[in-house]
């Protein structure tokens, strides 16, 4: 079972709608799935936080009293319809509110799920580009030499750095593959540690910090700048890492 099915057939294996066969798969897929275990929690969470009674406000028990008799006087006592309306009214704001909170913490929710998969993605780019011994499609020290060689084959132009002065030290770069979607892999070594940096044209131009997360032993640190998203790996420490991806904002 791959992840999109596991992920696809979430919603009726928490309702306990899948046949006995379909809910064993999912489990088992779990089991080596940490990303599609996350998507599972992050579905718990969601379920859990609608049915959280904090979202609702109960209305004080003469509201409607006073409120009824309100809409009495001011109809020269004959309301009956018009109470009817303003209840339907009272109703259907309490629905709007309910699917406002629905929406916003399924949102945040629904990102969280989408940086855990691209981390997932982000790694295994990383242990493939090493294992592989395919680290470099264009082996470089020169940033004029491996920022051209991206030319027709990206749809960007990605910004190449020489960091050497800053003790991150340019090998040269490769075309990968992230989420579906080229991307450039700049890479970059530390002592004995290699950084693959991760970049693609994003459809949010927003600018956003440094996010920290740790996935599998690795360091990640991802960032969006001038329409793109970059995202740091390495076992370098978290320290190293973060002020790698500090002189390459600076510097780009």
């Amino acid at each position: 079972m791959s992840c999109q099915d596991a992920q696809g057939l979430m919603n009726g294996y928490i309702d306990g709608e899948l046949e006995l066969t379909g809910s064993l798969e999912i489990e088992r897929h779990m089991r080596d799935c940490q990303v599609c275990t996350q998507a599972y929690q992050s579905h718990r969470a969601l379920r859990s936080a609608i049915a959280d009674r904090s979202f609702y406000y109960d209305a004080p028990a003469n509201l409607q009293k006073r409120t009824t008799a309100a809409v009495r006087k001011a109809n020269n006592g004959r309301p009956r319809r018009k109470v009817l309306l303003w209840r339907w009214a009272v109703a259907a704001a309490a629905v709007a509110v309910i699917a406002i909170v629905t929406w916003g913490v399924f949102s945040i929710l629904q990102r969280s799920s989408t940086d855990d998969l691209l981390a997932q993605e982000i790694v295994s780019g990383h242990v493939r580009s090493l294992m592989a011994n395919h680290l470099t499609d264009v082996p470089s020290s020169d940033q004029h030499t491996v920022k051209p060689w991206f030319g027709g084959k990206l749809d960007f132009s990605p910004p190449v750095i020489d960091l050497t002065e800053s003790g991150f030290s340019l090998i040269g770069g490769r075309l990968d593959y992230i989420g579906n979607r080229p991307a450039a892999a700049l890479v970059y070594q530390h002592r004995q540690h290699v950084i693959n940096l991760f970049v693609w044209q994003s459809t949010d131009t927003s600018n956003s910090g440094s996010k920290v997360m740790i996935r599998q032993g690795y360091n990640l640190i991802r960032w969006k700048k001038s329409g793109l998203d970059n995202w740091a790996i390495s076992d370098l420490n978290s320290g190293e890492l973060q002020e790698f991806a500090q002189e390459a904002q600076r510097s780009s």
